[in-house]
């Protein structure tokens, strides 16, 4: 083990941990693998910079400083986080930060805080005289806890509360250490990732920078998030935020992301690159060889649910007023072409069946139908005598 670390005269103490680590076999025994990936996670963590472990911006959870603090009661219970930052009017014009310990900090005060007042009023109506009286009794008797809900003005806003405090403004391109050690500097473990526009860009807290050495922290409020499952042996459906080496393990070798994985992260990632765009639901992307990427849920900032699926071979595709419409070359082939049944082993094949030309037909001549005879001239008296002298 010492001759290992032992440091050479070329390289460093670092470059030899870490080839030190790599070696399976001389160290197999000395770290369990947790111990390799958190010694792994700090010989990097110097190379990593906020904007690989920052909260993108449209996942952050914010709250505007015109909501009430009745409003933000309910949206720390189900959001469930400690801390918020807070806006005004858009998320690229920050004013802070707001802690669930100051919420409750002053919740309890304003409960208390009509107790004294409420006492030197009933003092002033009935007299110098009953308000001694008060005291002593007060004064003999234990103390107890005035708290009343029903004095809180749920109706103030936050700006108005004062709860509102500072947070640190730091670039993306920030070392991770230099952040931990700005915010141990400053007592907060907040910080907001302003781009260079001034924009808001993303979150980082402290638990993101803890969690990037020692791994996913979960307490009893996190619940598990299912990023993928597999619906069968071809077909997944994923989450676009999922990590593309994720999501390549659970697909196999055929999902080659070798010379993808240094520019993109995830799979929305991986789509929107291949793209140039976001894609709209229904649509379906070829952004891997051999997969087609059907969008399930998109909205014009982002891509949410993917559905992974191998491309079959033979498959071409038709544009209708509907979508696109997956079309079988060779099973259109096949029902549009007769079935013909095989020969048995051992069988020649029938001869087909020649038919006699048929003799020509004479035309048929149709004769025109007989005229009818003109009608008789109706005769008169006079030709009546002739007819009858004659």
């Amino acid at each position: 083990m010492g001759r290992i670390l032992k440091p050479s005269s070329s390289t460093s103490l670092r470059e030899d941990l870490t080839v030190a680590l790599s070696a399976d076999a001389s160290l197999g025994e000395a770290f369990t693998p947790e111990e390799r990936a958190m010694l792994n996670n700090i010989l990097r963590f110097r190379e990593v910079r906020v904007e690989d472990i920052m909260v993108p911006r449209v996942d952050i959870e914010a709250v505007d400083q015109s909501v009430t603090i009745g409003e933000l009661m309910t949206i720390f219970d189900v959001s469930g986080r400690s801390r918020m930052p807070v806006y005004a009017d858009t998320l690229d014009d920050p004013r802070g930060m707001v802690h669930i310990r100051d919420l409750l900090s002053y919740v309890t005060k304003q409960a208390r805080s009509r107790r004294r007042v409420a006492a030197k009023a009933a003092n002033g109506a009935n007299g110098g005289e009953k308000a001694e009286k008060t005291e002593k009794v007060e004064k003999s008797a234990k103390p107890k806890m005035d708290f009343d809900l029903a004095r809180i003005d749920l109706s103030k806003t936050v700006a108005e509360a004062g709860i509102i405090r500072s947070i640190l403004f730091v670039p993306p391109s920030m070392l991770a250490s230099d952040l931990m050690s700005r915010m141990q500097a400053a007592r907060t473990q907040m910080a907001l990732v302003i781009d260079e526009y001034g924009g808001t860009d993303g979150l980082v807290s402290h638990e993101d920078i803890v969690e990037m050495v020692i791994g996913d922290i979960d307490d009893e409020h996190d619940d598990e998030e299912v990023m993928f499952s597999r619906v069968s042996d071809d077909v997944i459906i994923a989450d676009a935020r999922v990590e593309l080496e994720e999501i390549a393990e659970a697909i196999g070798p055929d999902f080659d992301i070798a010379d993808r994985i240094e520019d993109v992260d995830t799979l929305g990632g991986l789509i929107f690159s291949a793209l140039g765009r976001i894609p709209a639901r229904g649509e379906v992307v070829q952004a891997m060889p051999g997969f087609e990427f059907h969008i399930l849920d998109a909205d014009p900032r982002r891509i949410k649910r993917v559905r992974i699926g191998r491309k079959r071979a033979g498959a071409r595709r038709r544009s209708t007023t509907k979508g696109d419409v997956e079309v079988r070359a060779d099973e259109t082939a096949e029902a549009k072409a007769p079935k013909a049944s095989a020969p048995a082993s051992g069988e020649t094949a029938a001869k087909p069946r020649t038919r006699a030309p048929a003799k020509p037909r004479a035309p048929k001549v149709e004769t025109p139908p007989a005229a009818e005879p003109a009608p008789e001239a109706p005769v008169t008296e006079m030709e009546s005598a002739k007819r009858s002298s004659a």
